[in-house]
């Protein structure tokens, strides 16, 4: 990406947000993080970006700030609900579409050259098979509605805007700076604590994908920028379940702690079938994923070993 790039972040609070702001600052780019009212900002406190609080449903408050930054890439990467704790239904559905209406029509009195989406795998519903971008949507809860709303509407201001819109679906994605009560970081500090760790069921599947495989896809602007309206699935198409996840864990950090299975409910969303196909991505942007689970997992407890 070339040096001084004006780009920014929808989220940029937020887990995924702030490690692109971080590689984005890394390589010269001027940065601003657009953050939600009251957002704890302890993940890009020492970096040096502007980070301006916004309500995404205040279009002509978010058009101002467009105005005044200026912004040549968006990556939109704001939601609701991905949270056990957020439930409120109208909440979920008017952040994730009208929030993301409201982005794109601010992009639109911008020089803005891009905007990237981040979809989720949970616009899928469940599958029994690789789940692939042609696939029929079956979202089975709020927030999986209003992600998969949020996505067709940007395919759809493809074809009005005079910028490409890009929606990466992600799927299960851990690193460094994640949620501290999401499931890695959680198994990770209880074994480094020898603490009981209580799961659900050992079957229960994901497709983990780790942060920086995400951000090389995010990154690959001028690919992007050829595939307007399209969507690419961004997961390590393997399949992974919660016993493989304790059990690297577990041999990573040489842990004793005791693993009660069946100990937590499983909830909605959980399923012992979850994995992408990521073929279309691999050849149509050219990326894979370079960051085995084992690694990702390895990295990943080497960085909360570091910090409090």
């Amino acid at each position: 990406m070339p040096s001084g790039v004006k780009c920014l972040i929808t989220g940029g609070a937020g887990f995924v947000g702030a490690a692109l702001a971080r590689r984005l600052q890394t390589s010269g780019a001027s940065v601003t993080l657009l953050v939600r009212p009251g957002s704890d900002l302890w993940r890009v406190k020492d970096l040096p970006v502007r980070a301006i609080q916004a309500d995404l449903l205040d279009g002509e408050s978010l058009k101002r700030v467009f105005t005044e930054e200026k912004p040549e890439q968006v990556y939109h990467l704001a939601a609701h609900g991905g949270y056990p704790f957020q439930k409120d239904a109208r909440q979920i559905l008017e952040t994730n579409l009208l929030g993301t209406h409201n982005i794109l029509e601010a992009c639109a009195d911008s020089p803005c050259r891009l905007m990237v989406h981040s979809g989720s795998s949970s616009e899928y519903g469940f599958k029994k098979e690789p789940m692939r971008e042609t696939d029929r949507l079956e979202p089975n809860s709020y927030y999986a509605v209003g992600k998969a709303a949020a996505t067709q509407l940007c395919s759809y201001a493809a074809t009005q805007m005079k910028f490409p819109i890009v929606t990466l679906r992600l799927f299960s994605v851990y690193g460094p700076y994640e949620e501290p009560t999401r499931l890695i970081p959680t198994l990770i500090q209880r074994a480094l604590k020898g603490e009981t760790i209580e799961m659900a069921s050992p079957d229960i599947a994901r497709d983990f994908i780790h942060v920086d495989d995400v951000l090389d896809a995010m990154l690959q602007t001028e690919t992007l920028k050829k595939w307007t309206g399209d969507v690419f699935n961004i997961g390590s198409g393997i399949q992974s379940t919660l016993a493989d996840a304790v059990k690297v864990v577990m041999q990573l950090t040489g842990s004793k702690s005791e693993i009660r299975w069946q100990s937590l409910k499983p909830r909605d969303w959980d399923a012992t079938h979850w994995v992408a196909s990521i073929e279309k991505t691999r050849k149509s942007l050219g990326w894979s994923p370079k960051v085995s689970f084992r690694e990702g997992i390895e990295k990943t407890i080497a960085w909360m070993r570091g910090r409090p």
